[in-house]
């Protein structure tokens, strides 16, 4: 099985859901998004898969968010945010034939294995 994960190496959630991914014998192309972000389209397309909105895959904690006041704008408006800046995507977001998730907590991978 092939998977791609969107993935950022200091965080524990990403690091334990590529694990379970390698445990499964995927084949994983990683993405580390903070070096290569997703376009705005592509992240669109993402969480439109994964069945969530823009607000889902926000990392709402992170104190930029509420620097630029995102925790009550509108979708485009986060979505524009997600892409200026990339470390206010939510993580790990993994893609396999079986569909997308956003992978917090982590078994939610075992969904889509």
């Amino acid at each position: 099985m092939k998977a791609r994960i969107y993935h950022n190496p200091l965080c524990g959630t990403s690091r334990t859901t590529l694990a379970l991914l390698e445990e499964a014998g995927a084949d994983v192309e990683v993405i580390e998004y903070l070096k290569t972000p997703p376009t705005r389209e592509e992240l669109r397309r993402l969480y439109e898969e994964a069945g969530i909105s823009p607000r889902q895959g926000l990392r709402a904690k992170e104190p930029l968010a509420a620097e630029l006041g995102l925790l009550h704008a509108d979708d485009e408006a986060i979505l524009d945010a997600l892409i200026a800046h990339p470390i206010l995507i939510e993580r790990p977001l993994v893609v396999t034939e079986k569909g997308v998730r956003l992978c917090r907590p982590s078994d939610m991978v075992r969904e889509i294995l």
